[in-house]
């Protein structure tokens, strides 16, 4: 499926497609210098990093948000393309790498997405913050941790109401249904994965339901949720 093709199906406005391309290219060139991203062919890319970011557009979740967090956004995925889509939507973009965020935000702002911010943090730490716990009507992630590891780092995030998407292969079967009790102590309400059916895209999602506080005690110090995961 071509670029063009997908965000028709998907009811985005084509006229973004050069939108695309510029952060494909940009991002590429940057590659160069310093390692954003492991894909390196321009269809590749578009397949792989915006195809793939994209398929969460139309899903309720993201409907209905307002303000929305990428947790572990790496090269600006899958916050960048979908700043493009949600012109009116907020976006932040976090990551433990500096260097990557630098490179996210120089190409944002050569793009215009005056609707994105990125900040360099770990997410144990930013959700603490009074300005970032609880507060985001979405949060998003994309092939960061196992999903056990992933609930403790995201949904401190989500305010009760909202919810958290991970992005997911097929074969992540198992540890969705170890991270059930998990989800359970973190506030959250864990629901079946979804394969949207999106030709070229890898990633189906497990949506989460904030339905609850996360208990003041989580996320726990920075390494713990990945060393030590939640039982």
């Amino acid at each position: 499926m071509t670029l063009i093709e997908f965000l028709t199906e998907k009811g985005i406005d084509s006229k973004l497609c050069d939108k695309y391309y510029q952060f494909m290219k940009l991002t590429l060139e940057w590659n160069e210098k310093i390692n954003v991203t492991a894909v390196k062919d321009e269809e590749e890319f578009i397949q792989k990093n915006i195809i793939d970011s994209l398929t969460i557009v139309g899903r309720p979740e993201i409907s209905t948000a307002a303000r929305i967090i990428d947790v572990g956004t790496g090269g600006g995925l899958p916050g960048v393309p979908l700043a493009i889509a949600y012109p009116d939507k907020e976006f932040v973009l976090m990551d433990a790498i500096g260097k990557k965020l630098k490179v996210v935000q120089a190409v944002a702002d050569e793009i215009g997405l005056a609707n994105l911010r990125t900040v360099h943090s770990r997410a144990e730490d930013l959700a603490r913050q009074k300005d970032y716990r609880e507060s985001f009507d979405l949060v998003v992630s994309r092939a960061v941790a196992n999903m056990t590891t992933l609930s403790e780092y995201c949904l401190p995030f989500a305010k009760v109401g909202g919810s958290f998407t991970a992005y997911k292969t097929e074969n992540a079967a198992e540890e969705i249904e170890a991270a059930a009790h998990a989800v359970t102590k973190l506030g959250g309400l864990l629901h079946e994965f979804e394969n949207d059916g999106i030709e070229g895209s890898g990633h189906g999602f497990v949506r989460v339901e904030k339905v609850s506080k996360t208990p003041g005690t989580y996320p726990r110090k920075a390494g713990l949720p990945s060393k030590e995961p939640l039982v």
